[in-house]
């Protein structure tokens, strides 16, 4: 197989794909900030109540 038909080949199994709309990715995108967000708040939270228990523990603070 040459490069030329690679390329010919891959162009035409990319027109076979659907793609998402603007609408759907922005909808995803969305979905994916919030949840980063929520998560890095339960960490953050976690990381809080930890760090206390073992100051706390050792008597440091």
């Amino acid at each position: 197989m040459n490069i030329a038909q690679y390329f010919k080949d891959a162009r035409a199994e990319l027109s076979k794909v659907s793609w998402p709309s603007r609408q759907q990715v922005l909808e995803g995108t969305q979905a994916v900030l919030t949840f980063v967000v929520a998560l890095t708040v339960i960490v953050w939270v976690l990381d809080l109540l930890f760090s206390s228990g073992i100051n706390a523990a050792l008597g440091l603070g």
